[in-house]
């Protein structure tokens, strides 16, 4: 494929429209329901022009096409933004953006400036785009008025905005009746009345070509003040238009801005002082500002500023090609805010101020409030929910349109932005964003699913089904979905490592489901019901089965297998069950009950369990009683050593842990006690520590900072809660019984595991503690591997298959001492895949049914798209967006609309994925949050505009080249020209073809 993006004539934009709106429902891929109508009659007034929402969209992938504004504006966008035009366009500066060229993961980041079409073409988009809108606003109701206005953006120097070409476009968008477009659009709407039902001839006059009479000013780093004051006069003198000027964080200095993102946890964020040193410095702003709002005044024009415009950072974990990349975003709203009220201080309120850097739905009114209009956003309508999260701004805002302007309120102002660092939603510990990606092929159809399940829990739960259940209040269903495939959920209830949270989509909005909490809620409603209606399933086999070790992984496997008609008994050298959760992790995070519940539950499947087994371990000997061996030994052998020097004065953790939690924490430690590592091990030490009598101060020392800790954030905070200090880049070395020496380390480049490398520095260190922990991780004992003879890796590790079965047949390895200390839910899932081995074997069945719980579209629409500030404790299931009922991420976070949903009869999935190749640039943002490991835009049946198109590509698809003709790119890669009823071309790829061509032919041209 190609990042050329082919522009919509406007007959096709305007057909395209109002067929999809009539026949779908929709209008590029909008909502009816989603679309934005001003009912209070509420509105502001800009450059003379009324609006019905002081939103828009950012000069950016979002205001570029005719396509994009539409959807902006049917959402609730009155403001456009237009795309920045300069001197440099079309093939010149497309060959200087590298692709993809957005990530929009969590903050955002984007690698170009200003519009990839030539500057004709952009006038061309801006003046199809603005007549569109009147025809749609009316027919579809949303307004019988023109209630929105546009904004040009042009850079970046002064003999550049001189040139003829951007001359040209600025007064043509002064006055667009004696350009072509104006003339051949308006020509094209007077013959074509028919497509009419409410626009008329009247309101074809009725349609002004004055587009736009106001411009914001990008600037590019570095640019000096006088050629920014230069700039702004010309605009004001000789182009006659009201002229904002974006604003920079570089105005802020260099340790302001790296202070506040790394309060607050944005350290990973990079870059230096050169951009702040080189750029506008604030003495010359204020007084260059001063100046103009001056001359603007004389000259009855507005002026103002825009804040901000671009900050630059350093490329270090390949979010985008090349060197350099753009941030905005969530990260930048705390810098945006706080240029703003710098600004409003030193000018009194005076100086009007627009605004765009890092506003969404939870930060909107508090911007608004302060006088700041209008408001335009970038990244939120870049993330899942798309165009329709402008909705949810618009409808926030319109009860706060009343009233007149007074200017910027520069107490409001300052107390958000002294607010700003501390707001929980734009701290990066507080809501740690990752890639949601699975490893999942994205097939060309059939795509739908919720990364929550797929990607994020090993025993594959199904979790939206319980959710829903749990939401619904439904316990004892919800229980019985959690129970397929769980075996242990009143411990992972509890305890969970959720990983599932980490995937789910909502991180994407606002905040995860609270899904363990979920589980955990119908564990303690509905378990030991379900455990009393438990009655043991008759045997369907002769064959055997023991389980070495009744830890979490142990009695998972033993379950399984039990419920599916295989005798099991369980071995255990202790004398209660559960291993490390039930000797090692504190009474404070898990209480007994759990452990009791869940033990019942394998019981009354009829598992027979031995404990206190203390005889050694004899694999040949049970082959030969037993028809299968599994080995759930845990990982009991103490860590490798945390120092170099004085390890025997260290306590291990595992021991130290388990002697606390027989004595009820009452082990005494001296007063200052040290914990080295940083996981959820060593979070339990510091927290059993704090509660060991006559202990003072306890503090974590780790070599690395705290966002690459690998325990979780939660935990985290809990033993920070509990008064645990940290203390950061500190690497020991010895420990003699009362000193323990660290190296002072530093950061480095970023490694393969995702994290930051570490580099010492030499400088030594020396603490005083009266007893130090080494959490550092636990060791597997290979001994009893070896004496049976198993088949290690070269990390002395079993040799296993993909069922976890080892060299000897009939022996399987499971749980932590598989491949070290993991996570119960892990545990399970090693027993899972080991048991539905063994029934395999035995030719029986397994249980692990799939339960269908289809939900009503509609309901599950109502919900893209909207953000909530909290969870809501057992009802949080009802912000579940259902992800493998109805996806369409890609769709939603595209915005040119260049992919989209067709309804295909026949697919096990309601909608697929269709790809609209002359649409796309290639940008790269569908792939960031698609949930598989592919990328729409490259792997979904593409449709093709023309043959040069076609050939320039490989993704899957096909070009319709005359009557039942078809250039095809199959699967396998080769291309046919056929009909569909070739042999060539599989029936899916025909009727997928044939579908679209009948029912969306608007998208074929």
């Amino acid at each position: 494929m190609s990042e050329l993006m082919r522009p919509l004539a406007f007959d096709r934009l305007i057909t395209w429209a109002l067929s999809e709106y009539r026949e779908q429902g929709r209008i590029f891929g909008l909502q009816r329901e989603k679309f934005y109508k001003n009912t209070s009659g509420s509105a502001m007034e800009i450059f003379g022009q009324s609006l019905s929402s002081p939103i828009g969209p950012a000069a950016g992938p979002n205001s570029q096409l005719a396509q994009n504004i539409v959807a902006a504006y049917l959402a609730g966008s009155r403001f456009m933004e237009l795309k920045t035009v300069q001197k440099m366009d079309g093939d010149e500066l497309r060959a200087c953006v590298p692709r993809p060229c957005i990530n929009a993961q969590d903050e955002g980041y984007n690698v170009e400036w200003s519009t990839e079409l030539t500057v004709p073409q952009a006038f061309e988009e801006y003046v199809k785009a603005w007549i569109a809108l009147h025809v749609l606003a009316r027919e579809t109701g949303i307004s019988d008025e023109c209630d929105f206005a546009f904004n040009m953006s042009v850079g970046y120097d002064l003999d550049g905005i001189k040139t003829e070409k951007i001359d040209r476009f600025i007064e043509g968008m002064k006055d667009a009746s004696g350009s072509d477009i104006w003339k051949s659009s308006v020509d094209w709407l007077i013959k074509n009345t028919e497509w009419f039902d409410r626009f008329g001839a009247a309101d074809i006059e009725a349609i002004s070509p004055a587009v736009s009479n106001s411009i914001t000013l990008s600037t590019l780093h570095g640019c000096p003040p006088q050629e920014i004051e230069r700039i702004a006069k010309y605009l004001l003198d000789e182009k006659r238009v009201h002229t904002f000027v974006k604003c920079n964080p570089t105005l802020l200095g260099y340790e302001f801005a790296r202070d506040i993102l790394d309060g607050m946890g944005y350290g990973y964020v990079s870059f230096d002082d050169h951009h702040f040193k080189n750029d506008l410095q604030y003495p010359d702003a204020v007084a260059m500002l001063g100046r103009l709002l001056d001359y603007s005044a004389e000259r009855g024009l507005s002026f103002g500023v825009k804040i901000t415009n671009t900050f630059p950072v350093r490329i270090k974990k390949s979010e985008l090609p090349g060197e350099e990349m753009y941030m905005s975003g969530r990260a930048l709203f705390p810098l945006s805010i706080n240029v703003a009220a710098k600004l409003a201080r030193d000018f009194g309120g005076r100086l009007p101020i627009s605004y765009s850097g890092g506003a969404d739905a939870f930060n909107i009114a508090d911007i608004f409030k302060t006088g700041i209009r209008p408001i335009t956003v970038a990244t939120t309508i870049l993330k899942p929910g798309g165009y329709e999260r402008l909705r949810q701004l618009a409808r926030t805002l319109e009860p706060m349109l009343a009233g007149s302007h007074g200017g910027v309120d520069a107490k409001a102002l300052d107390a958000l932005a002294e607010k700003a660092p501390s707001m929980e939603f734009y701290r990066k510990e507080h809501r740690p964003v990752a890639s949601r990606k699975t490893k999942k092929p994205l097939g060309l159809f059939d795509c739908f699913q919720a990364p929550c399940k797929d990607g994020g829990c090993p025993i594959q739960q199904q979790i939206p089904e319980y959710l829903r259940l749990v939401a619904e209040g439904d316990y004892d269903e919800a229980f019985r979905v959690i129970a397929i495939d769980n075996a242990n959920p009143s411990i992972t209830g509890v305890i969970c490592n959720h990983a599932c949270q980490g995937k789910c989509t909502r991180l994407d909005y606002d905040s995860p489901l609270e899904i363990r909490n979920a589980k955990r809620l119908a564990a303690e409603a509905a378990q030991d019901r379900f455990i009393q209606n438990i009655a043991p399933v008759p045997l369907k086999t002769e064959k055997r089965a023991a389980v070495i070790g009744a830890g979490p992984a142990g009695i998972s496997a033993a379950l399984f297998l039990r419920r599916n008609g295989v005798d099991v008994t369980v071995l255990e050298k202790r004398e209660r069950p559960f291993g490390i959760v039930e000797y090692v992790i504190p009474e404070f995070r898990i209480p007994p009950d759990a452990l009791r519940r869940d033990f019942e539950m394998a019981g009354r499947t009829g598992v027979r369990f031995r404990f206190g087994v203390t005889e050694p371990l004899d694999v040949a000997a049970l082959r030969g009683e037993y028809d299968f061996v599994l080995l759930a030994l845990g990982a009991w052998k103490e860590g490798a050593p945390a120092v170099k020097q004085g390890q025997e004065k260290l306590r291990d953790a595992l021991a130290f842990l388990e002697e606390s939690k027989k004595n009820g924490c009452d082990v005494p430690l001296g007063g200052r006690v040290a914990v080295l590592g940083g996981g959820d091990v060593a979070m339990d030490c510091a927290r059993a520590a704090v509660r060991a009598p006559g202990t003072e101060s306890v503090t974590v020392v780790y070599r690395r900072t705290r966002e690459f800790m690998p325990a979780e954030p939660e935990e985290i905070s809990l033993a920070l809660g509990d008064g645990v200090k940290l203390m950061e880049l500190c690497a020991p070395v010895s420990y003699d019984g009362a000193i323990l020496r660290c190296e002072k380390m530093e950061l480095g480049e970023w490694d393969s595991s995702g994290r930051r490398g570490i580099n010492g520095t030499g400088e030594l260190v020396e603490l005083e503690f009266d007893a130090v922990i080494s959490a550092v991780g636990a060791r597997v004992d290979t001994a009893p591997f070896e004496r049976a003879g198993l088949s290690l890796d070269e990390r002395g590790r079993p040799v296993l298959s993909a069922g976890n079965e080892s060299s000897l047949p009939g022996v399987y390895v499971i749980g932590d001492c598989r491949a070290g200390p993991s996570t119960v839910v892990s545990a399970i899932a090693d027993a899972k895949c080991a048991a539905i081995d063994i029934l395999r074997a035995l030719g029986l069945p397994d249980d692990f049914t799939l339960v269908n719980l289809p939900r009503e579209l509609g309901q599950l629409y109502a919900r893209k798209g909207m953000l909530s500030s909290a969870s809501n404790g057992h009802k949080d299931g009802d912000r579940c967006l259902v992800c493998d009922q109805l996806c369409e991420i890609c769709c939603d976070v595209c915005p040119n609309r260049a992919n989209v949903r067709v309804e295909i009869p026949g697919f096990r999935d309601a909608h697929q994925i269709l790809h609209l190749d002359g649409l796309c640039n290639e940008c790269g943002n569908c792939g960031i949050f698609c949930p598989h490991s592919g990328d729409p835009y490259k792997d979904k049946v593409t449709v093709f505009r023309s043959e040069e198109d076609f050939l320039d590509s490989n993704n899957k698809g096909f070009l319709k080249t005359g009557e039942k003709a078809y250039m095809i790119r199959l699967e396998s890669g080769e291309t046919v020209s056929c009909g569909l009823d070739d042999s060539r071309v599989p029936g899916s790829l025909a009727g997928f073809i044939g579908e679209v061509e009948k029912k969306y032919p608007y998208y074929l041209g």
